[in-house]
Order: C-alpha cells, then structure tokens, then sequence
C-alpha cells in the first residue's frame, strides 16, 4: 500500500481525521513538521518530493522544485531555513522561507509586496530581502535606511545586461560603484538579493589593485533599519532588525557601534583618495580626446603641463604602478591603500578599533590632506590655463566631476 496517510487530531486523540488532499495517490508520507513561525503551516516529507500546507493540513500542494523524483526521509526548519533529508540524493536546503511564511490570498493578489525578512546577526551571512512583483518594472531600486532615515547603501539593476539576475559584481565602468557591489533583479514574479549588512562601499576604479584591503563598507551595528523597494515611482517599506552575534558575548553594542563609527571616517577618507584618482583619470581622459580634435601648439604645452602635475599626485595616492595582485610585494603601496588596509583590519571580527588604529587614521589623513591640496592647486592653475585655451578653441572644457557624457570619454 503506497497511499499517502497523514492523520490530525484536535481532541487529543479522540478521534482523527484523514489530511491528504493533494497528495499524490502514490506518494506515501515518511514525516510531518510544523513551522514554528506560523500555525498551521505544514510540511510533508513524501516518497516522491515535498508538500506544503497552510490550512493545517486541508489542502496540500507540491514544494518539489527543483527536486529530483526522489524520496524525502525527513525534513526539518531551521531558522529561515527548510533542510530536507533525502535517500539517495543528498541533503537540500530551502534557505529563504521568509515569502512562503508571509504568503496569503490578499498578498499574491497584489501587484507588489516586499517581504519581511528574518533578523540579521552580526558576523553572519547577511539578511536575505525578497519582494515580489506582478509585472517586471521599467525602474527600481532597493535602499537600506538607518533609524534617521539616512540611506546607508543602494542597491540597482545592472543596466548593462538586459535580464538582471542578482549575481555579484566588481566594479567597473566609471569607476564610481563601491564594493561589495550586487546588482538588483527586478523580473516579475518573486525577487530576493542578500544584503550583507554592509553600507556604502569605497570608490573604485578600472585596475585598481589594493594590498590586504577591499572596497567593502563598514558592517551596521545592531539595531532597527529599514529597507525601502521602490519600482516605478511606487514606494514600500518594511523593518530589518540586526542582532549582535550570541557566541560572542564580549563584545558590547557600545563597541559595535565604535567600530563602526571609526569605519565610516576611514572609508570616507579612502573615498576621497580614490574619488581624487578617478578625477584625475577623467582630466587625462579628456584632455587625450581633446588633443584629437586640435593640433594647436600652445593647447598641447598647457596640456602636458596640467598632465604632468596630476600625474605626480597620482602617484602619491596610488601605486599606479601595480598590475596584478603580486605587484605591491615590488611596488609599496600609497595612501589610499594604506586607508582602506587600516578599514580593513578594524573590520576584522566584532569590536571596537585598537588603541593605535585612531593615530594611524590621524598620520594617514594628514598625508592624503596634503595630497589634495596639491591637486587643488594644479586645477586652479594648470586647468584653469588648459579650460582658457579649450574654450578659445571653441571646445568642451575639462571637468574632473564629470560622467560619461558627450565630452567625457570614460576612463581607461
């Protein structure tokens, strides 16, 4: 007898009802759980995949997937997490169940929702946020606010590729994405994208190679956030809570929150570093197309000079140097390098900066103010003397903020 059997009582053994609406004829079940978030939401391990049920077990429907035909010996939910147990195909683990806790009628019949998501841990693997969309938008976005409503990171599609799928990405383009970059999905239907409870991120640029440091921003400590969806000019909310870590008991919230406060003014100022480069790369960038369209004399000598300068404050805010990742063991690395270096190790684990990151960040800072009020200086002479021949030339000036925009050829 292969019949699938699942009994219920409600009087304690009474009497018992047969539960099996649903369930295929010949898929015998081997066990019952119930979630422990939402009553009456059920699951069932059967000899052919699984079943879900949100009315106590009335009404059954398949949870296979992309399951194999393949019996299910258990299954078991763990945090926001369903792990199925199978004979013969390995364990599978359903590891964002947040949508289907939240399921109802009302909601699926919307035309967009975003979801709760679980509480985020410090040192974790992130917060799993999902939204659903009855129709593919021509335009969305999905930002992370803090308790003042200050939008801590962005999250967008990528326009470079039609389907936008989530995946992660490095930077590239104009050189202005920070780290740690993932790109938005916004297909109809159920979307999701982790968010690794970091904020903004520091500027990157094409090449840049950095010694034992990344471009990711600094993790948020605990506490209330908001995560805010908006697709075509529609606006929804919903509450993202981040606990401290419970098997590192101490670590204070105080600390957590120094350590992030410490890791906000390092970025900031790596931000400035590498947002000086990348001006820097634009200056070239269109001076080098600017020579295409005019052989003029005194437009190239104006030119080499403001090359020259910026070039030499190039290369005191970064290796320029470096090619591959082996480089800096042969070429020591600048300030930019050494402040998202200095992030980094205040990054490492739970807890606020040790005693001597705070003088490091002081000598760094002092070393890139002087860098900048170099450049400063080069722009107000040598660009301002390029810009007064580009426009008696009747051509576009140079503009180190600029994007790629007609004139502004990207950088290399």
């Amino acid at each position: 007898d292969v019949a699938p059997y699942i009994w219920k009582t409600s009087d304690y053994g009474r009497t018992w009802t047969k539960i099996v609406n649903g369930i295929r004829a010949d898929d015998y079940i081997h066990a019952v759980r119930e979630d422990p978030t939402r009553r009456g939401m059920l699951y069932a391990a059967g000899q052919h995949g699984t079943y879900l049920s949100y009315d106590d077990g009335a009404n059954w429907q398949s949870l296979r997937l992309n399951m194999p035909d393949v019996p299910v010996a258990d299954l078991i939910v763990e945090g926001n997490e369903l792990v199925i147990a199978t004979h013969g195909r390995g364990f599978w683990v359903l590891d964002n169940i947040a949508p289907l806790r939240q399921a109802t009628p009302a909601l699926l019949a919307s035309s967009a929702h975003l979801f709760t998501p679980p509480v985020g841990v410090r040192s974790g693997t992130g917060v799993t946020i999902s939204w659903m969309l009855k129709t593919a938008p021509t335009s969305a976005k999905l930002e992370i606010l803090d308790s003042t409503g200050t939008v801590l990171r962005t999250f967008e599609p990528d326009t470079t590729r039609p389907d936008t799928t989530g995946r992660a990405a490095a930077a590239g383009g104009g050189g202005r994405r920070g780290g740690g970059a993932a790109f938005l999905p916004k297909t109809a239907g159920i979307n999701r994208i982790n968010w690794d409870l970091r904020t903004k991120g520091i500027a990157s640029f094409p090449g840049m190679i950095l010694w034992g440091a990344g471009t990711n921003g600094p993790v948020v400590p605990p506490g209330r956030y908001t995560a805010r969806l908006t697709a075509d000019g529609k606006a929804l909310t919903t509450p993202v809570i981040v606990t401290r870590n419970p098997r590192i008991p101490d670590v204070s919230d105080a600390d957590m929150r120094a350590q992030y406060a410490f890791s906000k003014r390092v970025r900031d100022r790596a931000n400035e570093a590498n947002e000086s480069v990348i001006g820097i790369r634009r200056v070239k960038a269109q001076l080098a197309d600017r020579y295409k369209k005019s052989p003029d004399a005194t437009l190239k000598a104006t030119g080499e000079t403001l090359k020259t300068n910026v070039s030499a404050v190039e290369e005191d805010l970064y290796q320029v140097r470096n090619q591959s990742g082996q480089d800096p063991l042969n070429f020591p690395i600048k300030v930019n390098n050494r402040l998202a270096n200095l992030m980094s190790m205040a990054e490492r684990g739970d807890g606020p900066p040790t005693n001597n990151m705070p003088e490091i960040f002081g000598i760094l800072t002092t070393e890139l103010k002087g860098y900048t009020e170099q450049l400063a200086k080069v722009y107000k002479t040598d660009l301002v003397a390029v810009n007064k021949e580009l426009v008696r030339l009747k051509l576009a000036p140079l503009d180190p903020q600029c994007e790629k925009v007609e004139g502004c050829p990207a950088i290399p």
